[in-house]
């Protein structure tokens, strides 16, 4: 699971940082006029923060299942991630506030 975490904080970079903004979904099928529509450095911190907020749920989790030693609790841990961590995604980004005033 740690390499779940991992892959989701360099998905985080990537996006943010190394602007490989055709890692979201919809945004590379988007014609050049429908991008210039969109605050796509706001949509990048979002997807930052969602992608470190649920590797940390998952790596929190994993050090508790090795002291708890219940595996059960990784697995728990990882689909509270996902469950909070994909709305957030498409709520947020998708929200007007990310939308530019023409």
């Amino acid at each position: 699971m740690i390499t779940v975490a991992i892959l989701f904080i360099a998905f985080g970079v990537l996006i943010k940082y190394g602007k490989m903004y055709y890692l979201i979904a919809g945004y590379n099928t988007m014609s050049k006029e429908e991008k210039e529509k969109y605050n796509i450095e706001g949509i990048a911190t979002v997807f930052r923060n969602g992608m470190f907020g649920m590797a940390l749920i998952i790596i929190f989790g994993s050090f508790i299942a090795k002291f708890t030693e219940n595996p059960n609790v990784q697995n728990y841990t990882f689909w509270t991630s996902m469950i909070l961590g994909i709305p957030y995604l498409l709520i947020k980004s998708n929200s007007k506030k990310y939308k530019k005033n023409q």
